[in-house]
């Protein structure tokens, strides 16, 4: 008895220094699997804000087109706002099915909602079918993919974070670039029907290795995780970020969705009109990283300002003068490198305002 005893101590202190080392491992940061979900991150942001940015491709073509009975050009742009409203709106829900469910399952979700809204679009013959179907269902798909990848970078990365953040936030870039090139492309060589269809399989394909590959470190780490933290509206520096987030959002979304159309206002092709949407997110792609690698150096704060500031001047001095392609391409460019600051800083300054 009195043996038994003396090993079972031994055994836990063994066990228990497993744990410790397991442990240890879990908190690397800056390296090894965090990489990794880095990728996947990435590809989150390809087929999420990517594809949401595309929308502007679709947009000008409704608007040449009369498609669906009555529908005005404040429908069809009703439409690519639902998808940021739903996706927004979505996210107290989906961080608590993340604390109940693990954050796997809610992108999951995700993944098929998005789909089924490219799908169903696809079929949509009235105003209402399409706010449903590309407006909401595809917005709340992008929730509940997007949000539960969020917090991700941040367990895995600390000194690096904001260039994680850039990294992964030049997916949206990317998929801008991929999903608008090959929208007008399909819609000009197959439809418009076929173009939504095959967007939405080939975004649940990617989508679904991502989520295969992500991994959160919720048990090591044991975030808070709260649906809406109260405490944080008496905080002077969360309502500064918020007020600068719609402001910022608010140009990205007059960008994403109005150069297309503006664009052939000047008389350029539809295809013209779609390269100058291209250039936009080309420039997102590259400038994101930037952002990341900016921020690092010199502070989430500054560089968010001064972006911003640079961003509106470009606005008055480039985008209101312009009069050919060649212009609204640098325009496109500029403003794409650095729209959506907001993006590749929010996860730092936002983890900043809780302490």
């Amino acid at each position: 008895m009195t043996a038994i005893i003396a090993e079972e101590p031994g055994a836990e202190d063994v066990h228990e220094t497993d744990e410790a080392q397991d442990h240890t491992i879990q908190l690397v940061f800056d390296a090894g699997y965090g990489w990794v979900c880095v990728a996947a991150c990435f590809v989150v942001n390809i087929c999420t804000w990517g594809i949401v940015s595309a929308y502007g491709v679709y947009l000008n073509y409704y608007l040449r087109h009369a498609l669906l009975p009555g529908a005005t050009p404040r429908d069809f742009a009703f439409v690519g706002g639902l998808n940021f409203a739903a996706a927004t709106l979505v996210a107290p829900l989906v961080t608590y099915l993340v604390r109940v469910w693990g954050t796997q399952l809610p992108m999951l979700l995700g993944a098929v909602a998005l789909a089924m809204g490219f799908v169903s679009a696809s079929f949509a013959v009235a105003t209402w079918q399409l706010y449903l179907s590309h407006g909401m269902l595809v917005g709340v798909g992008v929730g509940f993919t997007y949000i539960p990848s969020i917090p991700i970078l941040s367990q895995w990365f600390a000194r690096k974070r904001s260039l994680a953040n850039g990294i992964t936030s030049a997916g949206s870039g990317v998929g801008g670039v991929v999903f608008s090139l090959a929208a007008d492309r399909m819609i000009e060589h197959i439809s418009l029907g076929w173009s939504l269809r095959i967007t939405g399989i080939v975004a649940f394909v990617l989508l679904l290795l991502a989520i295969i590959l992500i991994k959160d470190r919720n048990k090591a780490i044991k975030p808070p995780q709260h649906p809406f933290d109260t405490k944080l509206l008496y905080q002077y520096d969360v309502w500064l970020l918020l007020l600068w987030s719609v402001g910022s959002m608010l140009g990205q979304l007059t960008l994403l969705y109005s150069l297309p159309d503006f664009a052939s206002s000047l008389h350029l092709s539809r295809s013209e009109a779609a390269h100058v949407l291209t250039f936009l997110c080309l420039g997102t792609a590259v400038g994101r990283p930037l952002i990341g690698i900016l921020s690092d150096r010199f502070g989430r704060i500054k560089v968010a300002a001064l972006l911003t500031l640079i961003c509106g001047i470009a606005c008055f001095a480039i985008w209101i003068p312009a009069r050919d392609f060649a212009t609204t391409v640098v325009f496109a460019t500029i403003s794409g490198a650095i729209l959506g600051v907001f993006w590749a800083v929010r996860s730092g300054t936002a983890l900043a305002s809780q302490y």
